[in-house]
């Protein structure tokens, strides 16, 4: 991990070695995500229960989640994915300089994600697909449908505040990266903040993958 080191002067008086340092940010990150994994872990487990349940159900309310939309944000997470590591793989080289266009790439695409879900949940509430009293699809599967959406604003809501937390992290990697306070020797935070991006660019894989894809199916 001698590549992550920060220099000695920026090793905390707890640490041992900047070294040491390093790798204890790198295994918290991991430890993080870890228990964010058990988390929508939990809430795919819930979800293949219910569809099991409920498979009639979930096919109805799958057919009236938006594809298109949901498509188009994956490709977008993608593309921001992509555009990230290219900007760690800069700085573990040396190109400092490569890290801030890089970062804020990622973070216009995770501002258009946002934008484009808030369009998606604008078009679920105008059809009336919220849970509740003025559901909007009816017949002997609503409660199966009712599940699935449940499922949906729940799992998509926490997505979307796991994406504002990763747009304000990569943002602040562009500001100290415009400020060179990062170098091929001291790179931790852009490695760190590219764990939990990645973290979360999984995470709505599986979402899409039960709600867009699975759903249907």
């Amino acid at each position: 991990m001698a590549d992550l080191a920060a220099p000695a002067a920026q090793a905390e008086f707890q640490y041992s070695s900047a070294e040491h340092q390093a790798d204890t940010a790198i295994a918290g990150m991991w430890l993080f995500l870890a228990s964010e994994m058990l988390f929508f872990g939990g809430l795919v487990l819930v979800w293949l229960l219910l569809h099991r349940a409920h498979p009639t159900g979930f096919a109805i309310a799958a057919a009236h989640a938006n594809l298109l939309i949901g498509s188009i944000n994956t490709a977008l997470l993608l593309t921001a994915s992509f555009a990230y590591a290219l900007g760690v793989l800069a700085v573990r080289q040396g190109r400092v300089e490569r890290v801030v266009p890089a970062c804020l790439l990622t973070a216009a695409l995770g501002v258009l994600f946002l934008g484009l879900k808030g369009l998606e949940w604008k078009l679920d509430l105008d059809e009336g697909l919220f849970p509740g009293a003025g559901f909007g699809l009816h017949g002997p599967d609503q409660g199966g449908a009712e599940l699935f959406y449940s499922f949906y604003w729940v799992a998509t809501a926490l997505h979307g505040v796991h994406m504002v937390i990763g747009v304000a992290l990569v943002s602040w990697i562009a500001w100290r990266a415009r400020r060179r306070e990062f170098s091929r020797s001291y790179n931790t935070p852009v490695e760190v903040v590219g764990l939990y991006w990645s973290f979360v660019d999984l995470a709505w894989i599986a979402m899409y993958t039960l709600i867009y894809v699975a759903g249907r199916a």
